[in-house]
């Protein structure tokens, strides 16, 4: 049976088998769906076995806990580790949903659910494009598997798992589906990741909410000074204002430059895709450059003081907020932690106490087009999309990915099958029903090519 007729005759079930993860609420971000975390690792050893691994395991981390699985069938053949998340963002705000985030449907071709795409819809796809290509005779590596329950919190403890099982680990190439494509007639294969440096900053005022009458413009306002300090971390080009920020920024050759000029970019659809009237960024760069090869500062929450029904004539006593920078190779985010530290303490006026807590961060990471495995991953796309994909770098962040690399000594080849219109992270995240036989049938095509 060919990978085709295959993934025809076996299309509910693989569906079925993802709904099965997607109703399981993995989110690592909050602490009461720990068990949660712990069901969905053990419902994803299941499907390995099920799939075809000759071992699956769960395994405790200091976190949560990472599954492992395994199909050897020689020693002397090449061997691939797949990696793969299966915690979730969360789903709030729920009222936003037009179903609810952890009860799957298809509807208008699609598959609508937290973690549809990101990335229990991708995983489940390089796990069913294994299965596919094992059941169909063109398996001609062996194939590890690993997955993490701690991606969209940074990778806290995968790091410390990957040192005590290096030899567990050990491969030839690590093949990744948690990224996107240029578009669903364009594809492409990422070629980069930026790397990601995250705080929460806390400002406290006076010791209990004030009247605003009594003392505004007497007091200051922790709000008031939060947004003023945030303000001050970009400039009106868009260029980050943190001293030592760009240090280790790294300019895109002029080769590579060239080769992004020539990928297709409609400005206009992107805009009308999310709704804005005109791009912002830093100066002279296309928002091609901006959004993958150049860093960004990013306000990802902020919030203090009254926000129900009605008014309240009140100055708040704390205001909060999240940040974020997304990074490019060569910037060190424990570098850009205390370069971002000090130079908001230095802002801050002493009307205030400030508290800046660096949460997690990782380095970007850059993938050769000249890898076997590339080449492997290039063909297999080309066939089933009908297109060559494009080399291109992407803007989001998996902080494991250089950790593999520096760990490891493993390259990682980035085949993604998300598209923007997919709203990862976002309520109503969605994944095109035919983009997920595709992607197995890409996987399994992978594995025809790669030897």
């Amino acid at each position: 049976m060919d990978t085709k007729a295959y993934i025809e005759a076996n299309k509910e079930r693989f569906l079925e088998e993802l709904f099965s993860l997607i109703r399981i609420p993995s989110v690592s971000a909050q602490h009461e769906h720990k068990a949660d975390m712990v069901a969905c690792a053990n419902r994803w050893a299941e499907l390995l076995l099920s799939s075809g691994a000759d071992k699956a395991v769960v395994m405790p981390t200091a976190g949560n806990p990472v599954v492992y699985g395994e199909k050897i069938g020689s020693p002397e053949a090449k061997t691939v580790l797949v990696y793969g998340h299966y915690d979730v963002m969360p789903a709030e705000p729920l009222e936003l949903w037009k179903s609810e985030p952890f009860q799957p449907v298809v509807r208008d071709g699609r598959i609508w659910a937290r973690g549809a795409d990101d990335d229990k819809g991708q995983s489940m796809m390089q796990v069913k494009g294994f299965e596919t290509a094992l059941r169909s005779g063109l398996l001609q590596c062996n194939v590890k598997f690993i997955l993490e329950g701690e991606e969209e919190i940074g990778s806290l403890n995968l790091e410390a798992f990957c040192k005590e099982h290096k030899a567990l680990l050990k491969a030839d190439v690590i093949l990744v589906s948690d990224t996107s494509m240029l578009s669903a007639e364009l594809p492409s294969l990422s070629t980069g990741l930026r790397g990601i440096a995250y705080w929460e900053v806390d400002v406290d005022g006076p010791n209990r909410d004030l009247h605003s009458g009594h003392f505004g413009g007497a007091v200051a306002n922790p709000l008031n000074v939060l947004c003023k300090l945030m303000a001050q971390m970009t400039d009106a080009d868009g260029h980050i204002t943190i001293p030592h920020f760009y240090d280790d920024v790294e300019e895109v050759s002029a080769e590579e430059k060239h080769m992004m000029a020539q990928i297709p970019f409609d400005e206009a659809a992107y805009k009308a895709a999310i709704g804005v009237d005109e791009v912002a960024g830093e100066k002279g760069y296309s928002t091609i450059e901006r959004n993958s090869c150049r860093p960004s500062f990013d306000l990802c929450g902020i919030w203090g003081g009254y926000q129900g029904e009605g008014s309240k004539t009140v100055l708040p006593s704390k205001a909060f907020a999240k940040v974020s920078t997304r990074l490019v190779p060569h910037q060190d985010p424990e570098k850009i932690g205390k370069f971002f530290e000090d130079y908001i303490r230095q802002l801050a006026p002493r009307s205030v106490k400030l508290k800046v807590h660096y949460t997690h961060g990782g380095r970007g990471y850059v993938c050769p087009i000249d890898l076997p495995a590339y080449k492997a991953a290039e063909r297999a796309m080309t066939k089933v999309f009908g297109k060559k994909p494009l080399p291109m770098r992407r803007g989001g962040s998996i902080t494991i990915v250089p950790d593999f690399e520096r760990v490891l000594g493993i390259k990682t080849v980035l085949m993604g099958f998300g598209l923007e219109q997919n709203a990862i992270h976002s309520p109503n995240e969605s994944l095109r029903l035919d983009f997920f036989h595709k992607g197995i049938e890409t996987v399994a095509e992978f594995y025809r090519e790669y030897k």
